[in-house]
């Protein structure tokens, strides 16, 4: 009898143990694909790859840009400046099954035969497609001398809800109310160039404010020269222990 108890005791030990093995072994199919693979492209142009969808935002940049992403699933435009939308671009790329989120004033320059793929979102609206949740937020300028660049109403910024995670692209804006009102912000990025969008001091007291666990500092290019994104991250930084600075290159054919 004790051997045979003995024998129960190994054999349901062994079993404990395959089931959690198994177990393991189911989960990290799904883990892997809810991770969110980020391509930063130029400036304001990035691609996101999240179970088997491709998410181009603000393609620009021509066809060759994009030869290493495969083609996009969906398309997010926040503005109508050439560095964020570019007709030519959208018309060499395979966009064939893609959707296009869009604000009222690109689709006012978008060619008809693009009308059945085109998601027109205002300001506060929200639309789902391929298992992402898309809210369209405000962005637009606060100083006198820049309310001509990005009017309130006219351009989009966006939360991307995808699975677990809420990804924010600010678009071009400053450090508006409704971004300092953002929640639950896994990845920011977030715009910091003058004289079109806002200071690196600015970004940063915003950032600090909605407090996401990650922020990307992108469309950072002014005019002569590039913002100082060290001293952002300084500030971050001296100010915040749960924000995290992540910085990717969106100039690699700039010399700076």
């Amino acid at each position: 009898m004790k051997k045979k108890f003995r024998f129960n005791l190994i054999l349901l030990l062994f079993l404990i143990g395959f089931s959690t093995i198994i177990g393991q072994n189911e989960e990290s199919p799904t883990l892997k694909k809810d991770t969110i693979e980020i391509v930063p492209i130029e400036h304001a142009t990035a691609v996101l790859k999240w179970k088997d969808v491709t998410i181009y935002i603000d393609p620009v940049g021509g066809k060759e840009a994009f030869q290493s992403v495969g083609p996009p699933d969906l398309i997010l435009i926040t503005d109508i400046h050439g560095d964020h939308f570019n007709l030519e671009t959208l018309e060499e790329l395979d966009t064939q099954k893609a959707k296009i989120m869009v604000p009222q004033a690109v689709a006012d320059k978008m060619p008809d035969s693009f009308t059945p793929q085109i998601d027109v979102l205002d300001n506060g609206a929200s639309k789902e497609r391929y298992g992402i949740h898309v809210e369209a937020i405000p962005m637009y300028n606060l100083r006198e001398e820049a309310l001509q660049f990005h009017p309130k109403g006219r351009g989009n910024g966006y939360v991307l809800n995808m699975g677990e995670n809420r990804i924010y692209f600010s678009g071009d804006t400053e450090d508006i109310p409704e971004m300092r009102a953002l929640q639950n912000i896994d990845k920011a990025f977030v715009c910091m160039n003058l004289p079109y969008t806002m200071t690196v001091e600015s970004a940063a007291d915003a950032v600090l404010e909605f407090a996401p666990k990650e922020v990307y500092p992108y469309h950072y290019r002014g005019k002569p020269h590039v913002s100082d994104v060290d001293k952002f991250e300084s500030i971050i930084e001296s100010k915040s222990k749960k924000i995290t600075v992540v910085r990717l290159d969106w100039y690699p054919n700039d010399d700076f």
